[in-house]
């Protein structure tokens, strides 16, 4: 029994809980867009899709020294030049990932406290700023690893959000197709595919997952497998359940419309939570980046800490601060562009050209796609 649980429910659980972020929340309000239909044809082909390439990466993993994260393999596998370009894509991911955090963070930050400090939306951004800002400076370790604690948090909300919402749900609301043709409905047909790509996203936490599993890696594929399955399965159901409590009034990040419908007591619980939760991965992702600077780029600690924490709110005082179409183009273009290099590096250990050279065009698609729209 010990066994089971250190080599399969713990990984499974870390794994899920490193997968489920602030991404999911963008996909009720694109569901709506695109409909219900368009939007199952998606889930179920990238869910196949990111088991697919989580499984490559697993048996990357295997075969590649332990002890490397992300730069790492691709350091071991291409040279120190693609390393470096890897380090930079990296780097702007997690900007990116920040910013978004931000910016749902703040909104829902608002939704808490605007009974008392008015709707100035960007006084709320400054408020969650600072003290994001305070602990990565400082760099708070204790809620630096959030795996565990946001996946209890998130099933919780999706719990309150069900049983509040139950009455509300109607199943007009979820249709089929979208209102709209024309240009409008080609673009938003493609809407799903850098959201759900970056909702899904594990890649990187999978060698840890390999490493945490020393007494018993034949596993590691269904370790694997299971909790993509898990993720993809709780962004269905929150997506769909969402959509048929709020209909047309579903918003971009989700929980923010669910207030009118579930009431202020319930709606204000889950949106603390998503506070809450946002908040520790935002911190834990500035400490990651600030590593980076220090570790990787030689940078001195003020100058790491200034750098990771003022570019995501200068990008966001700069007027990029839209929620989806930023998770669409990290989703579609730096996702898309690693898993090409997940691809390649799986050729490197033997794996099918049938397999690696429609996904590599698949991706670059997508890339071209997310760059158009």
């Amino acid at each position: 029994m010990q066994n089971i649980f250190k080599n399969y429910i713990f990984p499974v659980v870390t794994l899920t809980g490193s997968m489920i972020g602030v991404g999911f929340l963008s996909l009720p309000y694109i569901a709506l867009k695109v409909g219900a239909l368009t939007m199952s044809i998606y889930f179920l082909a990238l869910t196949i899709l990111m088991v697919v390439l989580h499984s490559m990466v697993g048996q990357i993993s295997l075969k590649t020294p332990d002890f490397k994260r992300w730069p790492g393999f691709i350091g071991f596998y291409f040279g120190d030049v693609p390393k470096k370009i890897m380090m930079g894509l990296i780097v702007m991911g997690v900007f990116g990932v920040m910013l978004i955090y931000l910016i749902v963070g703040s909104q829902f930050l608002s939704v808490i406290l605007s009974g008392i400090f008015g709707s100035n939306s960007l006084l709320y951004v400054l408020l969650y700023f600072g003290a994001a800002s305070l602990c990565i400076y400082f760099g708070v370790r204790a809620i630096s690893r959030v795996d565990f604690l946001a996946l209890i948090l998130l099933l919780v909300i999706m719990g309150l959000i069900f049983l509040k919402g139950l009455p509300y749900m109607n199943i007009q609301n979820l249709q089929l197709f979208p209102v709209g043709t024309g240009a409008s409905f080609v673009s938003q047909w493609f809407l799903p595919y850098g959201a759900i790509l970056f909702s899904l996203w594990g890649a990187p936490f999978i060698p840890e997952i390999e490493e945490m599993m020393r007494g018993d890696k034949k596993s590691l594929s269904v370790v694997i497998i299971t909790a993509t399955l898990i993720t993809a399965i709780f962004y269905f159901l929150f997506t769909f359940l969402v959509v048929s409590i709020t209909g047309g009034s579903t918003t971009e990040s989700a929980l923010v419309g669910l207030k009118e419908f579930l009431g202020t007591g319930v709606a204000s619980v889950a949106v603390f939570m998503g506070v809450i939760t946002i908040f520790i991965a935002l911190i834990a992702e500035g400490l990651l980046l600030k590593k980076i600077f220090i570790y990787d780029m030689g940078m001195s600690h003020f100058s790491a800490f200034a750098l990771t924490c003022f570019v995501p709110l200068a990008l966001f005082l700069l007027g990029v601060n839209s929620f989806i179409p930023l998770v669409s183009f990290i989703g579609g273009v730096l996702l898309s562009i690693d898993g090409i290099l997940i691809l390649l590096m799986y050729k490197k250990i033997g794996g099918s050209k049938l397999l690696v050279y429609p996904l590599v065009l698949f991706f670059i698609l997508g890339i071209i796609y997310s760059i158009v729209y």
